[in-house]
């Protein structure tokens, strides 16, 4: 891990190459001027600016433990990009989102992660490391249903933050107390099931999340999306905004952490369940 996280790059959006019509933020394949291809995320839609805000602390939170995850870079709409497009929910998408956005750098083959046919690209250590990472941060959103995860080149790649630190959406009723709380949700995590040694994990990436590697993640968070009505109507500055991000974020890691001893209690109940019956149809 570097002494200081690098900035994030910054890259125009020059052709909407195609919608990917999934997910809160309706990302799309667009090209840039000197990037190439990214997996946009728009402010102009689904929980807007707060949902970036989520993309990308997460995104270099996990970078700086060392998960796997796309390329981070800012996307710059201009005024005129994608006026040629067909669809007019897409044009109202796009002038809604003029300015700074986010996206993830575009795998070109990738498949969605199912357990039974790529279960062997993920190790134990790893699903525990991912799952602790889901539980600090209070990701949803990594379920059997939508595990929100990428094989590409046979290693795993996790993707679609933007539900996570659902605390942003109730920042006055965010105390200390209720900032270290557990995270029930975890007990639907993809891969709780198969992790394993979840106090290792807990060791491992608490002692390397030291306080400084949290605030140099936020510091990357660009004044334009703090700028942003949804988050600059609750403080005063940008860098009022990037202190509540980081103080929430450098108290909830503090020991001893409930939610890494809720998510050993799920993943114990989860393994004293019978396995479910397959049902065969005449």
């Amino acid at each position: 891990m570097s002494d200081a996280m690098p900035e994030l790059p910054v890259y125009t959006a020059t052709c909407y190459v195609q919608p990917l019509r999934e997910g809160g933020t309706l990302p799309a394949v667009v090209d840039t001027d000197s990037g190439g291809l990214f997996v946009a995320k728009f402010r102009g839609a689904g929980q807007g600016a707060k949902a970036l805000v989520a993309e990308l602390l997460v995104g270099l939170i996990a970078r700086a433990v060392n998960l796997p995850v796309p390329e981070l870079a800012l996307i710059e709409v201009l005024p005129d990009f994608g006026r040629s497009e067909p669809d007019p929910e897409i044009q109202d998408l796009l002038k809604a989102s003029v300015g700074i956005n986010m996206g993830l750098r575009y795998l070109d083959g990738a498949f969605n992660f199912q357990a039974a046919a790529a279960g062997e690209f993920i190790s134990p250590e790893l699903a525990a490391r991912i799952v602790w990472l889901d539980a600090f941060t209070t990701n949803p959103d990594r379920t059997a249903r939508n595990p929100n995860l990428l094989i590409w080149k046979r290693k795993p790649w996790l993707i679609d933050h933007g539900a996570a630190l659902y605390a942003q959406h109730n920042w006055p009723g965010v105390d200390a107390a209720r900032t270290r709380t557990a995270f029930p949700l975890i007990k639907d995590h993809v891969l709780l099931a198969i992790s394993g040694d979840l106090e290792a994990a807990d060791a491992e990436i608490a002692s390397a999340l030291e306080d400084r590697v949290i605030r140099d993640a936020v510091a990357c968070l660009p004044d334009a999306l703090l700028q942003d009505p949804a988050i600059a109507s609750e403080f005063a500055d940008p860098d009022a905004a990037r202190a509540r991000y980081a103080d929430y974020l450098c108290t909830r890691i503090q020991a001893p952490r409930a939610f890494v001893a809720q998510a050993i209690e799920a993943r114990e109940t989860l393994r004293r369940e019978p396995p479910r019956r397959v049902q065969s149809r005449r």
